[in-house]
């Protein structure tokens, strides 16, 4: 029996399904990094004692810096699962684009945003 090349209308729908709970999942999340970015920005307080200004300031730069690298993964995580769907769209989700062969339903289970399978994976490593 030949080895399957793409997957059927019904598998990609499973899989678009995945992407796109995934897909408003993180789109709310970021929504949300967002507006803490923008509040903290904009209701800062003005603390009258100098004794803690500048841990307060350290800890609150730190939260900053953190909650900016999380809405940039976010950011990039979002993009990832566009392309996806776009992929589906066009009829080449789930095939490895380093030796062409199906990815596992396993693999884009967990990570559907994927475009190489485990071997390619692995091998990017060797």
């Amino acid at each position: 029996m030949a080895e399957k090349s793409k997957y059927t209308a019904e598998e990609l729908a499973e899989f678009r399904a995945i992407i796109i709970t995934k897909l408003e999942d993180s789109r709310m999340e970021y929504r949300k990094l967002q507006d803490s970015l923008r509040d903290a920005n904009e209701h800062g307080t003005i603390d009258t004692s100098n004794s803690y200004k500048t841990l307060d300031d350290g800890a609150s730069t730190f939260e900053k810096e953190n909650n900016n690298q999380l809405a940039a993964r976010l950011k990039k995580f979002i993009a990832n699962l566009e392309a996806a769907i776009f992929r589906i769209e066009n009829g080449t989700y789930g095939i490895c684009r380093v030796n062409g062969k199906l990815i596992s339903k396993e693999r884009l289970r967990a990570v559907p945003h994927t475009t190489l399978s485990m071997e390619a994976k692995l091998n990017q490593y060797k």
